[in-house]
């Protein structure tokens, strides 16, 4: 960690963040163009949003490792570059096979920059304000989708699917050139793992109780978000549904850059993240009580900031060297996809038994066992 923050490497790479949120959102908002381009590719357009996500559970930790042998810069610009490429071609709508391989091939970096990004962020941050930067890199994925909702989708209808995908790539690009114009930044030398440890990198995240602890406590947010935004709106007044929803995204971003960078002025990370989780629990149950009402629906939006921020401001204090740092992050990654795939389809399945109350209760066990994962893992880690 650096005695200087490097806030314009910082907000540079927060910008990274938001080309690989893109990355997701420029097709999830536009889908519906995206079908009537591709009007015969039936159920495997689906893909075209969830490879990039795909990708990520498969070869999340793989790419920590990677990065952390390529370099965290390097992997950022290469990344850039990468995804700048594949928008330029999935402007041109090749054939929906070669549009798939596109969208996988900028899976690959989109990881690369969700893990050497924050892992970059946190060297070059000073100790007082690695919670205020790390913060301000977790909402990357809620900022991109709103910008893609609010001005990219009317851009789209405006002048094309094929000049949003342009105008992706040459953001991906400005990017680029502007990191590239900086000094190289601070990067830590430690010893990599082999490539032939690889398959014990898994182990070697998910085995610690440090550098595991921020993914096991993420999968209970990435769960729970996606799921809440796509199962909660049919039990919601027609009349306020759209203005809740949309409200509730960017009550998590203020929650994290507001209250959730005092608290993490004042205790650790992990106490953070452990109160995130106890407000979502105790606004799922004002919701389940109070169904229709706007305030329990927007405290859940207040606890999801606080999980957020402080999940990845926990990364640098529970891990010392950049290499463990890169591995959480890869952790993060993967876990984080894993948690939005099966999310939404579990919640919607709970909904066919139980109905309203089985998704509230479901949603209340799940905050609850995400708090309960980092209090047990703070125990093993002060015995060990």
């Amino acid at each position: 960690m650096n005695s200087r923050t490097n806030w314009l490497l910082v907000w540079l790479l927060w910008a990274a963040g938001l080309g690989a949120g893109a990355q997701y959102g420029k097709l999830s908002v536009t889908f519906h163009r995206l079908s009537e381009i591709y009007p015969d590719a039936d159920a495997s357009l689906g893909f075209a949003v969830s490879l990039v996500g795909f990708l990520g559970i498969l070869f999340g930790v793989i790419a920590g490792v990677f990065v952390a042998r390529a370099g965290y810069r390097r992997s950022v610009l290469a990344a850039l570059a990468v995804g700048a490429a594949m928008s330029v071609l999935q402007a041109t709508f090749p054939p929906i096979a070669v549009f798939l391989a596109s969208r996988v091939l900028e899976g690959a970096a989109h990881l690369a920059i969700v893990v050497a990004a924050p892992t970059l962020i946190a060297q070059n941050s000073a100790s007082r304000d690695s919670g205020r930067t790390l913060t301000l890199w977790s909402t990357f994925f809620g900022v991109s989708f709103a910008v893609l909702a609010w001005a990219g989708l009317p851009f789209a209808e405006s002048f094309g699917l094929a000049a949003l995908m342009l105008a992706h790539a040459a953001f991906l690009v400005a990017v680029a050139l502007a990191l590239l114009a900086l000094p190289p930044p601070l990067e830590s030398v430690t010893r990599t793992p082999r490539l032939a440890d690889l398959a014990l990198a898994h182990r070697r995240i998910y085995s610690s109780a440090r550098i595991g602890a921020p993914a096991f406590g993420w999968f209970s947010y990435t769960f729970c978000y996606v799921g809440i935004l796509t199962a909660l709106p049919p039990f919601l007044p027609e009349s306020g549904r759209i203005v809740i929803l949309g409200a509730m995204p960017l009550v998590s971003i203020l929650s994290s850059m507001t209250l959730g960078i005092l608290l993490l002025r004042l205790i650790e990370a992990v106490s953070v993240t452990v109160t995130g989780f106890a407000v979502c629990a105790a606004a799922a149950l004002s919701v389940a009580t109070f169904p229709g009402s706007t305030l329990p629906v927007l405290a859940l939006g207040v606890g999801f900031g606080l999980v957020q921020g402080a999940t990845f401001a926990s990364v640098p204090q529970l891990n010392e060297t950049s290499v463990d740092r890169a591995l959480a992050n890869g952790g993060l990654a993967q876990v984080g996809n894993l948690g939005n795939t099966v999310g939404t389809p579990v919640m919607l399945a709970t909904i066919g038994p139980f109905g309203y109350g089985g998704l509230m209760l479901s949603l209340f066990l799940v905050f609850c066992a995400g708090a309960a994962i980092h209090l047990a893992l703070r125990a093993v880690r002060r015995i060990s």
